[in-house]
């Protein structure tokens, strides 16, 4: 019970055995912690994380597709799109949802953030988020418990009308759709990457960077 009550607090918080009258190595564990800076918590609490394609992803988009258009409006949106590993069946992936959320230059930005509640939807802007992204540099984070990832974990990214960086994003996945030769190549890239990258989440996507960039140069060329 006591578990229970700890794992909904809304603020950070850390689990010790002690059963085994460990004392000493846990203690060594809670003074390294008590040290480390916010950035080396992040990365130990919100390490890479690979699973085997999981056909409920495609539920937990669904799921979350009704709730952006509840939440939004759908008249304030042009078109939500599944994008990213999860999207592409068979593939090897980071659990995490990710959707493409298009509007119009002309959309009130404040607004959709006001209607996206806090702390359940994480905004971040451009001064917060650590990857470029194309204007309007917004994107939403959904499932970033005080203490590590939640069972359903989303990433939101903003995106404008006709943007290129999104079109890319949508001829990847369709590539590898119908490309399985590259899927597996791109899964085993992911899996050798893991073993160095397991808590540096901006490093695993960078490293994946050329790979991808090959991959969308193949995907150019068919159209």
């Amino acid at each position: 019970m006591d578990l229970a009550v700890m794992r909904r607090l809304s603020i950070p918080f850390d689990l010790y055995n002690i059963s085994y009258e460990n004392w000493d190595s846990e203690i060594d564990v809670m003074m390294k912690q008590i040290l480390e800076t916010d950035e080396e918590r992040r990365a130990r609490i919100y390490p890479v994380v690979l699973n085997e394609y999981n056909p409920v992803w495609l539920d937990w988009y669904l799921e979350e597709k009704a709730n952006l258009e509840r939440l939004i409006g759908t008249e304030n949106i042009i078109r939500i799109i599944h994008i990213g590993s999860t999207a592409i069946p068979g593939l090897t992936a980071k659990p995490t949802v990710d959707i493409m959320l298009e509007v119009n230059e002309t959309t009130d930005l404040d607004k959709m953030i006001a209607a996206l509640p806090s702390p359940e939807y994480i905004c971040l802007n451009e001064a917060a988020l650590t990857v470029p992204t194309p204007p309007p540099h917004l994107r939403f984070i959904k499932g970033y418990l005080p203490n590590g990832f939640a069972e359903k974990v989303y990433h939101i990214h903003v995106v404008y009308t006709g943007d290129d960086d999104s079109r890319d994003k949508i001829l990847f996945r369709d590539y590898l759709v119908s490309h399985p030769e590259a899927a597996v190549e791109y899964a085993t890239l992911k899996r050798k990457l893991f073993k160095d990258y397991e808590h540096d989440r901006d490093g695993y996507t960078e490293a994946k960077g050329a790979l991808i960039k090959e991959i969308l140069g193949k995907a150019r060329d068919i159209i």
